[in-house]
């Protein structure tokens, strides 16, 4: 996902976007140990999804400071 998109999401909504990658980067764990994973490049995608969320939900927070 791009920061602009996610920027233009409500703050509710990006918790459960953050909550559903939390979710699907265990699943790719998983897969990744048994030896299932079709693209290790799905890994590093959602890691970074993950930050870009986290970032935009800690600068949310900073400026209602």
């Amino acid at each position: 996902m791009r920061a602009k998109e996610l920027r233009d999401m409500p703050t509710a909504e990006l918790r459960a976007k953050l909550h559903e990658l939390q979710e699907r980067l265990v699943a790719l764990r998983m897969k990744k140990r048994i030896g299932g994973l079709e693209s290790p490049a799905l890994l590093r995608t959602t890691r970074r999804d993950i930050a870009r969320i986290l970032t935009i939900l800690r600068e949310r927070q900073e400026a209602i400071r």
